[in-house]
């Protein structure tokens, strides 16, 4: 008498996803390896072990993939960092947490710093000319602890989207130039406790 095993397949939109993850982990490796410049979409599909076409089909370009890499990366430190949704507590402590670990985080990452090691240019356009999905998940974020505080009346008065795009602001200058105020007179170290307190100066009612 034969036995029949039911194996249960995971959704279609589930396996579409982790194939997607694994393509963007492939691109990950090669930018790591070569840096963006000479990471193509061919040597992406080589590394993910999968033909050219299948990732042409995912993305027409690379900075189109490119994108969707740094959204993926940099809002996976956000949800790390914040723990999802958690806005309990005191809210600029919060804030205050949340915004220098975040900060923490994106210097150490070791995609930020391979990009911004050999291809700073492709950080430029978040920084001069637009934002980027990840910075708007940043912002989506701040602003609902700023809200929250302000309910509580711990955080300020003030329009809460230009309270939270100002934080986001000056945490950019943080991430991206620390090294060039680090010496033997500050430290990184120094310089995340004065972030700390630029928070809670921009946030005291």
């Amino acid at each position: 008498m034969s036995s029949h095993r039911h194996i249960t397949e995971p959704p279609e939109d589930d396996r579409a996803a982790a194939n997607r993850d694994a393509y963007l982990d492939a691109a990950r490796e090669c930018i790591l390896d070569v840096g963006w410049r000479r990471t193509t979409l061919t040597e992406v599909a080589r590394r993910a072990g999968v033909s050219r076409m299948t990732i042409y089909r995912a993305w027409a370009d690379m900075p189109t993939l490119l994108g969707d890499l740094m959204t993926r990366e940099w809002v996976g430190i956000l949800t790390r960092v914040t723990g999802g949704v958690h806005l309990e507590g005191d809210q600029v402590s919060v804030l205050r947490s949340d915004l220098v670990e975040m900060v923490r985080a994106l210097r150490a990452n070791e995609l930020f710093v391979r990009i911004v090691e050999l291809d700073p240019e492709l950080v430029l356009p978040y920084l001069l000319a637009r934002r980027g999905r990840s910075q708007d998940a940043i912002l989506e974020r701040v602003e609902s602890v700023v809200r929250a505080g302000q309910e509580t009346r711990a955080i300020r008065r003030g329009n809460p989207t230009a309270i939270a795009r100002s934080l986001v602001l000056a945490a950019h200058g943080f991430v991206i130039s620390a090294q060039t105020m680090v010496d033997d007179h500050v430290s990184e170290t120094e310089l995340d406790v004065e972030l700390g307190r630029v928070v809670e100066g921009l946030l005291a009612p």
